[in-house]
């Protein structure tokens, strides 16, 4: 997955990996997450939301989401997003408004819910072998389903405007829109015509990390998306997401997953494979 990019040009993405810290980001498709293991902690804006196993959450489009990983044991997370043409008749009601409280507990999470995640889940896997004939017109009608089954569970309210003039929301769209370039904190807050102080202080009390950390994260995922799903050199991979050197890539790689970028994309081209 990766979330950062408000322009990703993929009409669906599905991916399950185990719980983990993702920063604040947005984007234009809708996200949908599935416990299968262990727990999740889901941030829409300032709010968080607990996920336990079996949970069901749906991200609309446009909104500022994070989510942080406190589970000791084991932990697998299904997340699937789709472009919101794919909606259908739902996209309407997906543009206008938001769930109140976005996340369904187990007891009300239909089975075809969980079938259709599943299905899409194990097609994809499949279809990185052998592409499988009108595999988009599947997972568009699982898409349907699944939002078929969860919304009639789910209060719906009116989006304000206020959103898009939020600080915080600006901020990500900034960073978003630059972080493959030589950006700096400053040169940020005079395009967002704030002071340096005050986005410093947005990052630590509700990013609750430093510009440099936030930048470096959505870096980070990008060339873990690059390094996952193209044949880019490693080189390649971390130029192309914005790294100034090799030597501050392989840190934060290894910082993040505990193993060198070769070492990481051999794992998972492995694991594909299975």
């Amino acid at each position: 997955m990766f979330p950062a990019y408000q322009n990703s040009t993929e009409t669906f993405e599905i991916y399950q990996r185990k719980g983990s810290h993702i920063s604040p980001h947005l984007h234009t498709s809708i996200e949908c997450v599935y416990v299968t293991e262990g727990s999740l902690e889901l941030g829409i804006g300032t709010d968080l939301y607990h996920m336990a196993q079996g949970d069901f959450a749906l991200v609309v489009p446009g909104l500022i989401h994070h989510y942080q990983c406190f589970f000791e044991g084991k932990s697998k997370i299904t997340y699937f997003l789709a472009a919101l043409p794919l909606s259908g008749s739902f996209q309407t009601v997906l543009q206008s408004s938001r769930p109140e409280n976005p996340v369904l507990p187990a007891k009300l999470v239909h089975p075809d819910i969980v079938y259709a995640l599943r299905t899409i889940l194990s097609s994809s896997r499949v279809h990185r072998k052998n592409p499988i004939p009108y595999a988009d017109v599947m997972r568009q009608a699982y898409l349907q389903i699944i939002l078929s089954r969860a919304l009639p569970h789910m209060k719906m309210v009116e989006r304000t405007g206020a959103e898009s003039d939020d600080l915080m929301f600006r901020t990500v769209c900034y960073v978003a829109e630059h972080y493959t370039e030589e950006i700096t904190l400053t040169g940020m807050a005079a395009d967002l015509h704030v002071s340096p102080y005050a986005l410093s202080r947005l990052f630590s009390s509700v990013f609750h990390m430093n510009f440099n950390q936030y930048v470096n994260d959505m870096r980070l995922e990008y060339a873990r998306y690059l390094l996952e799903n193209t044949d880019q050199t490693i080189t390649e991979a971390y130029e192309n997401a914005g790294f100034a050197s090799q030597r501050t890539f392989n840190r934060v790689f290894r910082d993040e997953y505990h193993m060198s970028p070769r070492e990481y994309r051999n794992a998972y081209r492995a694991s594909a494979d299975q």
